[in-house]
């Protein structure tokens, strides 16, 4: 008899109040979003799953979550655009919930009148919906498509939780982070991005090949891409790096409206770099806050004009 292989029960690492920490429990999605069955199926473990190297099936996914733990009734996006995990993206908001809380007693603030803005929001508007959901935030979501400002303009017409507390807005110079998105005399608390990563369509169809291959277990010479991406989605000049120097450096014009701006950085490597950035933009503080899904590393930096009490 073939011994079945035990799966872990939980996913490692992710923030204690990430609603994500256990396995997806497919019968309850199912439940949730029907249309999601058609993708479930037995993986190497005997545990019902989907096919992740798949993004119709991971589009799926998204719905379900989405409907069942952040009660969006309405979620689609475009064919070919960033199709974001879940999981990831929730640790984000938990951790920038911490980082608020920091200046607030050590309670995270939660309601309207705490604005946030997702600078680069996208087709998906993932980050409003969890940050809304978990804390009743407000966002600005703000980006240089206007395919994508579309989608999210839907998502948020057909959300009723979405009609109030999330405004988007086009970005219409590609090399300005926040003029032509914040007022001069707006306040918010914090900023989050999720910045392009690679720095060519080269680079970033390089990775998909290796994550294609890593999901399927086989060479693909045309993998789909199974979290989809557009051109400003994936990559920019530079890559992540550039983009978050530039948006350190554009930060400091806006540094009496923001309590704190941070951004997501998947390279490890780039950190030596954007501290050096930093200390030259004169912030009164900054901090590197590490992530963990599964077997991926991430971390969040943060920085901040506003002087604080030593610790």
């Amino acid at each position: 008899m073939t011994k079945k292989k035990i799966s872990p029960n939980t996913k490692a690492k992710l923030h204690p109040r990430n609603k994500h920490n256990e396995r997806y429990n497919f019968e309850e999605l199912i439940k949730t979003l029907p249309e999601l069955e058609s993708f479930v199926r037995p993986n190497q473990y005997e545990d019902l799953s989907i096919d992740f190297s798949k993004q119709d099936a991971v589009k799926a996914l998204n719905k379900a979550l989405l409907k069942q733990y952040y009660n969006i009734n309405f979620w689609d996006i475009p064919e070919g655009f960033l199709c974001s995990p879940i999981p990831g993206r929730a640790d984000y908001i938990h951790y920038v919930a911490d980082l608020l809380a920091e200046s607030n007693g050590g309670k995270v603030p939660t309601g309207e009148k705490i604005i946030c803005l997702d600078i680069g929001v996208g087709a998906n508007c993932v980050y409003p919906i969890i940050g809304n959901s978990e804390y009743s935030w407000s966002f600005i979501g703000s980006d240089i498509s206007e395919k994508s400002l579309a989608s999210a303009e839907a998502i948020k017409n057909n959300n009723e939780s979405l009609k109030q507390s999330l405004k988007l807005r086009l970005q219409d110079n590609p090399t300005s982070t926040f003029r032509s998105v914040l007022n001069p005399e707006e306040k918010i608390a914090v900023t989050i991005c999720n910045p392009p990563f690679h720095a060519s369509a080269e680079a970033a169809q390089s990775s998909n090949f290796r994550k294609a291959k890593n999901l399927t277990g086989s060479q693909n010479e045309n993998p789909e891409l199974n979290f989809g991406g557009q051109h400003n989605e994936l990559w920019c000049e530079g890559g992540e790096l550039t983009f978050i120097k530039n948006m350190i450096f554009h930060s400091r014009e806006f540094k009496e409206n923001c309590e704190w701006f941070t951004s997501l950085v998947s390279k490890k490597d780039n950190l030596r770099s954007l501290k050096k950035a930093l200390k030259e933009a004169e912030v009164s503080k900054f901090k590197v806050i590490p992530m963990g899904q599964g077997n991926k590393v991430s971390r969040i930096i943060a920085w901040t004009y506003i002087p604080q009490e030593k610790e």
